[in-house]
């Protein structure tokens, strides 16, 4: 599956939270974040929004750096126009 999943899995493990924690913030069934954890499925690009979202809410740091890793190429390039 995509880069959603990977970066999921990276930011919740580096700021200790939880699947569930995530879940419960973003008013989904744990199994749905579990299945972007393990690439199972990806979020959709305002489902990944609000992934974003709920992390700030969770831990500021985590959302800055989930978008960072999710849009980094992305961000860069934008940088040099």
């Amino acid at each position: 599956m995509g880069k959603a999943g990977k970066v999921l899995r990276q930011v919740l493990e580096n700021y200790g939270i939880s699947q569930n924690k995530l879940a419960l913030t973003l008013g989904v069934k744990p199994s749905v974040v579990f299945r972007w954890f393990h690439e199972q499925t990806d979020p959709s690009a305002e489902t990944v929004r609000s992934i974003a979202e709920a992390l700030h809410g969770l831990e500021p740091a985590a959302a800055d750096e989930f978008v960072r890793l999710y849009l980094g190429d992305y961000l860069q390039d934008s940088d040099k126009t």
